[in-house]
């Protein structure tokens, strides 16, 4: 039996920087209610409050959410309000780098877009993230930009290059992220395995980027047993699966939007 179920968000638990519906929302409350579960992203931890915790329980299921914003390179727990355990930030000199590398291979690959929606290159402390059409960008035309990864692959060949003291990963529906050398997915389980003391034989992943240079697939390499699915509707139904397989639970009322 699982003792810890680690979803990523972006594509798996929601659509691209969206909240959780109400079904999803549902669905993890009932979750939390029989099994811990983490949730890690490449997303901020902005990102986490507003996608994911704006529509979950405010109870003490809570205190069985593991939360870590940008690929694993910050650790959150609640033990009353959200506290932080770790952050691997960049130096001012290594975020100069970085950003003058992605300028230098946006530029290169030739795929600067048209139109953007807000922030192209974000600092998020622990990681720096490119996205291609900017943070707000409208999900349709996100899903429209690189549906199979041709683009993005390109782009990241390039900072391999350009900055190979770093890592480099493909995530979201549009965006590459880059952080400390080793600290991924494979670091952010290694870190709930201490953190929690849950052996990762006894995890159970599941991310909509399972493939070779998808952010996702550390976590596969760490040893965690992972479930691949192509959007949240999919994750529904394996959360509906696990929740059938763990045990039975009573419905509950999230109370949606409650901001208490």
């Amino acid at each position: 039996m699982k003792k810890l179920i680690v979803f990523d968000l972006d594509g798996t638990l929601a659509e691209s920087k969206s909240a959780l519906d109400a079904e999803m929302a549902t669905l993890l409350g009932n979750l939390l209610g029989i099994v811990q579960v983490a949730v890690i992203s490449g997303g901020s931890w902005q990102q986490f409050e507003t996608q994911l915790l704006t529509n979950l329980p405010h109870d003490e299921r809570l205190k069985g959410l593991s939360l870590l914003p940008t690929c694993g390179t910050k650790f959150y727990q609640y033990t009353g309000d959200w506290e932080k355990i770790y952050s691997e930030d960049f130096t001012a000199d290594e975020k100069e780098k970085i950003f003058g590398s992605f300028r230098k291979a946006i530029t290169s690959a030739d795929f600067q877009a048209a139109k953007v929606w807000g922030e192209v290159i974000e600092d998020r402390g622990s990681q720096i993230t490119f996205s291609a059409l900017g943070q707000q960008a409208p999900i349709e035309e996100k899903k429209k930009w690189d549906p199979d990864f041709t683009k993005r692959k390109k782009i990241k060949a390039i900072l391999d290059d350009l900055i190979p003291e770093f890592s480099v990963r493909l995530g979201g529906t549009t965006s590459i992220d880059v952080t400390q050398p080793g600290i991924d997915k494979a670091y952010g389980i290694r870190k709930l395995r201490d953190i929690l003391d849950i052996a990762i034989q006894d995890m159970l992943f599941i991310g909509d980027a399972l493939f070779p240079g998808g952010n996702d697939y550390p976590a596969e390499e760490a040893g965690a047993l992972s479930i691949q699915v192509k959007d949240p509707h999919e994750t529904k139904r394996v959360i509906e699966a696990i929740i059938a397989c763990l045990g039975e639970v009573k419905p509950v009322d999230l109370n949606i939007g409650r901001g208490d």
